[in-house]
């Protein structure tokens, strides 16, 4: 049964982000993305199977093993969902800032 996930609850975990992170730059095996971390591997399999479910990741068989790969399609559907949070924060602290400089200025 293959459960569909929330993207969001599977990043707000730390180790899932650490993951994500570990893996942008290259494929890895299960077990090489484990011994970066101080758990249990099933515990590493558990989170790259709620990734994979999410689909932020994608698997590749080569031979025996398995690569994981970052799902740069499904990261940038997050990205453009928080942009305009992003914006709008952006927009606030310019706001505050000029506020600050004009203080200062005044003084």
């Amino acid at each position: 049964m293959n459960l569909r996930r929330d993207v969001f609850q599977a990043i707000a975990d730390p180790t899932r982000r650490a993951i994500l992170l570990l893996i942008a730059t290259q494929a890895m095996t299960a077990g090489t993305i484990a011994s970066n971390f101080n758990t249990a591997r099933p515990t590493v399999s558990r989170h790259l199977q709620i990734l994979t479910e999410c689909e932020l990741l994608t698997q590749e068989q080569s031979g025996r093993e398995i690569y994981y790969h970052l799902n740069p399609a499904k990261m940038k559907d997050i990205a453009d969902f928080i942009e305009p949070f992003r914006q709008s924060w952006e927009d606030r602290f310019n706001k505050l800032e000029a506020v600050m400089k004009k203080y200062k200025n005044n003084r």
